[in-house]
């Protein structure tokens, strides 16, 4: 370590883990990035490699997919072979698939390239997640790096548009893919001079059926609600989605009795741990169907174009940031539980205020609803990571870090899936009503599908008929918005409530967070030393 100085839990980091941590932010960002900037390369490289519509849609996911079915082995192999060594080998590859990607010849070929990505992302998140608990053993300190890195995130979500417009405007569509080489670069020559390397010592066996189970268990599960929040719940769907669940039940069952698991269950023993992944899902579930809506509300509603749409998102990511900056100080205040609560409070203010924007509301409303909500879930985000590895022993963070990854994954998946599907419910159930005998036939029904059909079938429409399905569609719209709004506000508030009883009671008898200091998590020293107790 590079500093001396002791706390009742570790020393302090100084200057070198610092600079780790520049260092770990860098995959961090080039992730977020793409997963923003794709969209908007979508348009350019569709003239030149013709993909299929279906092509397209893989195109758009298979990385996502992979990222989420990867990430629980990958937070585990880092734990048993070296989590710096992992990050290293999972940049090499990062960056060549960047380079198979931004030169694929076909559609198929990048779709090959994507998965690739995906997969080698997979090793990044939860590394640079391990090594912060391995760099930061001090809880404000450390708090403060999951912050930083959170914020990272947020970030390269942010300016992801912004880069990718000035790319394409410039250059041809693979210039999007190629940003990774030279950051990839850089993370390679600078983590074996800054991180330090950790693994288990003990690591065990891989158990490469669990491997194939959990594979089998998550993929089968991010794809049918993926595909249902795009086109509705069939059969078929929920078949897969049953499919999923099954080999979800056989994976658990394997992992009890394995004695070197790739999932340690053990760890939902800590309360802590359980319901902090508990309320990370909940949280996510509420962001993830209001980011489809606002991104809907912003081009269909207010008519803008999508760079325009991108710029206008980004001030709530730019809360985000701030408040996943501030929260770890809150939280040394007042304590993670009550922190929390009152984010929730504030998100839960953004919702309803989000189910009061109209077509005729401006900008400044809803904009405003964003950052709120935004800005009230960061603490949530950034507090319930820190107590996640904070719970986990040191030798398993990597697959703790997995655990908070990929329900994260799957809270911004079901988000769209659900609530999403409450909005697609509304807005069918309104517009079915609200049609005008000029509407019939094929328009009708596309009108009776989703918005952005409606306004589709409204350009081959007479003026007066179009407009009066424009508004009848606006308004079923709207309608459905509110109500997905007015359930998030519900939902965050009684996560709020939940939180503040489920934390709190999870200290230590008598114990007072903020005369302990509480860290960054809230995690006073007596509270640390009962988990190490229960962890031995």
């Amino acid at each position: 370590m590079s500093s001396d100085t002791e706390t009742p839990t570790g020393p302090k980091a100084g200057a070198r883990e610092w600079i780790g941590l520049a260092v770990l932010a860098l995959p961090t960002i080039l992730l977020a990035l793409d997963f923003t900037v794709l969209h908007l390369a979508l348009p350019h490289l569709a003239v030149e490699l013709r993909p299929s519509s279906t092509q397209q849609l893989w195109i758009l996911d298979i990385y996502g997919f992979m990222i989420a079915g990867f990430l629980i082995t990958m937070g585990t192999l880092g734990d048993r072979i070296g989590r710096r060594r992992l990050l290293m080998i999972g940049a090499a590859c990062f960056g060549a698939a960047s380079v198979l990607a931004a030169y694929a010849p076909s559609a198929e070929m990048l779709i090959a390239a994507r998965a690739l990505l995906g997969i080698a992302g997979a090793t990044l998140m939860p590394s640079t997640l391990a090594l912060i608990s391995n760099m930061f053993h001090d809880p404000k300190q450390r708090g403060l790096a999951v912050a930083v890195w959170l914020s990272c995130f947020s970030a390269g979500g942010a300016v992801g548009p912004l880069i990718g417009g000035a790319l394409l405007e410039w250059f041809w569509w693979g210039s999007v893919f190629l940003m990774g080489v030279p950051v990839m670069l850089l993370l390679l020559i600078a983590a074996p001079l800054l991180l330090p390397e950790y693994r288990s010592p003990e690591p065990g066996r891989l158990d490469l059926f669990s491997v194939a189970l959990s594979l089998a268990a998550i993929l089968p599960i991010i794809y049918s609600v993926k595909e249902a929040a795009k086109g509705g719940w069939s059969v078929l769907l929920v078949a897969v989605l049953l499919v999923g669940v099954l080999f979800g039940w056989v994976f658990v069952r394997r992992q009890r009795v394995l004695s070197d698991p790739l999932m340690d269950i053990g760890l939902f023993r800590f309360r802590a741990f359980s319901v902090g992944l508990g309320s990370l899902l909940l949280g996510t579930l509420t962001l993830g169907a209001f980011v489809l809506l606002f991104a809907q509300y912003l081009q269909m509603v207010q008519g803008l174009p999508p760079l325009q749409a991108g710029l206008w998102m980004a001030p709530y990511a730019i809360t985000n940031i701030v408040g996943a900056m501030i929260a770890p100080a809150v939280a040394a205040k007042l304590s993670a539980s009550r922190t929390i609560a009152l984010g929730l409070v504030v998100a839960a203010a953004g919702f309803a205020l989000f189910t009061q924007v109209g077509a005729e509301s401006g900008l400044a409303l809803g904009v405003l609803a964003s950052m709120l909500i935004t800005f009230g879930l960061s603490p949530l985000m950034v507090l319930v990571i820190d107590l996640v590895i904070a719970s986990a022993p040191k030798e398993r963070s990597g697959s703790a870090s997995s655990m908070s990854e990929t329900c994260s994954e799957m809270g911004m998946a079901m988000g769209v899936a659900t609530l999403g599907a409450v909005g697609t419910a509304v807005y069918r159930t309104v517009i079915a009503g609200s049609l005008t005998e000029g509407v019939a036939g094929e328009a009708a029904a596309a009108a009776g599908d989703s918005l952005p059909r409606a306004m589709a079938a409204a350009e081959n429409l007479p003026s007066n008929v179009a407009g009066d399905l424009i508004a009848a569609a606006e308004n079923a719209f709207l309608t459905g918005l509110s109500t997905v709004g007015w359930a998030s506000a519900g939902t965050v508030l009684l996560l709020a409530v939940l939180t503040v009883l489920s934390l709190k009671s999870s200290a230590p008898a008598g114990e007072d967070n903020d005369e302990q200091g509480g860290g960054a998590a809230g995690l006073g020293a007596g509270q640390e030393s009962k988990l190490s107790a229960e962890r031995g």
